[in-house]
Protein backbone atom coordinates (compact mmCIF):
# COMPACT_ATOMS: atom_id res chain seq x y z
CA UNK A 1 0.00 0.00 0.00
CA UNK A 2 3.43 2.49 0.89
CA UNK A 3 4.73 1.92 -2.46
CA UNK A 4 1.42 2.52 -4.43
CA UNK A 5 0.96 5.95 -2.32
CA UNK A 6 4.83 6.62 -3.27
CA UNK A 7 4.05 5.39 -6.90
CA UNK A 8 0.78 8.03 -7.31
CA UNK A 9 2.72 11.07 -5.31
CA UNK A 10 5.60 10.80 -7.87
CA UNK A 11 3.34 10.58 -10.95
CA UNK A 12 1.17 13.61 -9.68
CA UNK A 13 4.92 15.51 -8.68
CA UNK A 14 5.94 15.06 -12.07
CA UNK A 15 2.55 15.55 -13.65
CA UNK A 16 2.22 18.92 -12.22
CA UNK A 17 6.13 19.84 -13.07
CA UNK A 18 5.43 18.86 -16.54
CA UNK A 19 2.42 21.52 -16.30
CA UNK A 20 4.28 24.03 -14.65
CA UNK A 21 7.35 24.19 -17.21
CA UNK A 22 4.92 24.98 -19.87
CA UNK A 23 2.36 27.10 -17.98
CA UNK A 24 4.98 29.63 -16.29
CA UNK A 25 6.33 30.82 -19.21
CA UNK A 26 3.14 31.86 -20.92
CA UNK A 27 2.23 33.30 -17.37
CA UNK A 28 5.36 35.48 -17.58
CA UNK A 29 4.54 36.35 -21.51
CA UNK A 30 0.97 37.05 -20.57
CA UNK A 31 1.86 39.42 -17.40
CA UNK A 32 4.33 40.92 -19.32
CA UNK A 33 2.18 41.90 -22.81
CA UNK A 34 -1.12 42.63 -20.63
CA UNK A 35 0.24 45.52 -18.61
CA UNK A 36 3.21 46.59 -21.68
CA UNK A 37 -0.54 46.58 -23.41
CA UNK A 38 -2.26 49.10 -20.61
CA UNK A 39 0.53 51.57 -19.64
CA UNK A 40 1.45 51.50 -23.60
CA UNK A 41 -2.17 52.63 -24.79
CA UNK A 42 -2.40 55.45 -21.76
CA UNK A 43 0.39 56.72 -23.15
CA UNK A 44 -1.22 56.73 -26.57
CA UNK A 45 -4.29 58.77 -25.31
CA UNK A 46 -1.70 61.56 -23.51
CA UNK A 47 -0.25 62.08 -26.28
CA UNK A 48 -3.41 62.25 -28.37
CA UNK A 49 -5.11 64.84 -26.53
CA UNK A 50 -2.04 66.66 -25.05
CA UNK A 51 -3.43 69.99 -23.58
CA UNK A 52 -6.03 67.03 -21.89
CA UNK A 53 -2.90 65.84 -20.58
CA UNK A 54 -0.68 69.05 -19.41
CA UNK A 55 -4.63 70.08 -17.84
CA UNK A 56 -4.30 67.23 -15.59
CA UNK A 57 -0.87 67.29 -14.74
CA UNK A 58 -1.10 70.69 -13.71
CA UNK A 59 -4.72 70.86 -11.84
CA UNK A 60 -5.53 67.04 -10.88
CA UNK A 61 -2.56 64.48 -11.04
CA UNK A 62 0.14 66.11 -7.83
CA UNK A 63 3.06 64.03 -8.75
CA UNK A 64 5.63 64.86 -5.33
CA UNK A 65 9.06 66.29 -6.08
CA UNK A 66 8.75 67.41 -9.79
CA UNK A 67 6.97 70.22 -12.04
CA UNK A 68 4.07 69.13 -13.42
CA UNK A 69 5.29 70.10 -16.87
CA UNK A 70 8.31 67.62 -16.24
CA UNK A 71 6.20 65.18 -14.65
CA UNK A 72 3.64 65.09 -18.20
CA UNK A 73 6.73 64.67 -20.09
CA UNK A 74 8.36 62.47 -17.91
CA UNK A 75 4.96 60.08 -17.67
CA UNK A 76 4.02 60.09 -20.90
CA UNK A 77 7.34 59.07 -21.89
CA UNK A 78 7.50 56.35 -19.71
CA UNK A 79 4.49 55.20 -20.94
CA UNK A 80 5.32 54.44 -24.19
CA UNK A 81 8.97 53.32 -23.49
CA UNK A 82 8.92 51.00 -20.44
CA UNK A 83 6.30 48.99 -22.04
CA UNK A 84 8.01 48.47 -25.15
CA UNK A 85 11.05 46.46 -23.29
CA UNK A 86 8.46 44.81 -20.97
CA UNK A 87 6.47 43.27 -24.14
CA UNK A 88 9.92 42.48 -25.91
CA UNK A 89 11.52 41.35 -22.68
CA UNK A 90 14.54 42.86 -22.76
CA UNK A 91 16.35 44.55 -19.74
CA UNK A 92 13.09 43.12 -18.69
CA UNK A 93 13.49 43.16 -14.87
CA UNK A 94 15.35 46.70 -14.49
CA UNK A 95 12.35 48.08 -16.61
CA UNK A 96 9.84 46.19 -14.49
CA UNK A 97 10.79 47.49 -11.02
CA UNK A 98 11.28 51.25 -12.63
CA UNK A 99 7.16 50.60 -14.42
CA UNK A 100 6.40 49.04 -10.60
CA UNK A 101 7.75 52.15 -9.09
CA UNK A 102 5.87 54.55 -12.10
CA UNK A 103 2.47 52.57 -11.04
CA UNK A 104 2.70 52.85 -7.15
CA UNK A 105 3.38 57.03 -8.54
CA UNK A 106 0.14 56.88 -10.08
CA UNK A 107 -1.68 55.62 -7.85
CA UNK A 108 -0.20 58.25 -5.03
CA UNK A 109 -0.62 61.39 -7.56
CA UNK A 110 -4.01 60.80 -8.46
CA UNK A 111 -6.63 60.48 -5.10
CA UNK A 112 -9.44 59.65 -7.99
CA UNK A 113 -7.51 56.42 -8.48
CA UNK A 114 -8.39 55.26 -4.77
CA UNK A 115 -11.88 55.54 -5.67
CA UNK A 116 -11.96 54.00 -9.40
CA UNK A 117 -9.34 52.17 -10.79
CA UNK A 118 -6.89 51.12 -7.71
CA UNK A 119 -7.89 47.63 -7.69
CA UNK A 120 -6.84 47.89 -11.72
CA UNK A 121 -3.57 49.08 -10.58
CA UNK A 122 -3.30 46.60 -7.77
CA UNK A 123 -3.44 43.78 -10.31
CA UNK A 124 -0.94 45.36 -12.54
CA UNK A 125 1.76 46.06 -9.91
CA UNK A 126 1.26 42.07 -8.85
CA UNK A 127 1.46 41.69 -12.44
CA UNK A 128 5.01 43.28 -12.77
CA UNK A 129 6.13 42.20 -9.25
CA UNK A 130 6.17 38.84 -10.95
CA UNK A 131 8.23 39.70 -13.85
CA UNK A 132 10.80 41.16 -11.31
CA UNK A 133 10.97 38.66 -9.06
CA UNK A 134 10.95 35.65 -12.01
CA UNK A 135 12.24 37.21 -14.34
CA UNK A 136 10.85 37.82 -18.03
CA UNK A 137 10.79 33.80 -18.94
CA UNK A 138 12.16 32.17 -22.01
CA UNK A 139 10.03 33.56 -24.46
CA UNK A 140 12.26 37.15 -24.10
CA UNK A 141 14.85 38.63 -25.74
CA UNK A 142 16.47 38.70 -22.69
CA UNK A 143 16.79 34.90 -22.84
CA UNK A 144 17.92 35.14 -26.77
CA UNK A 145 20.19 37.61 -26.09
CA UNK A 146 21.87 35.75 -23.02
CA UNK A 147 21.38 32.12 -24.92
CA UNK A 148 23.34 33.90 -27.72
CA UNK A 149 25.97 35.15 -25.32
CA UNK A 150 26.85 31.76 -23.77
Amino acid sequence: MTNGLASLLKTYDSTLETFQKGFIPLLLLFCRIWVAWVFFNSGLTKIASWDSTLYLFEYEYHVPLLPWQLAAYMGTAAELVLPVFLALGLLCRPMAAILFVFNITAVVSYPVLWEQGFYDHQLWGLMILIVVVWGPGPLSADKIIRNVIE
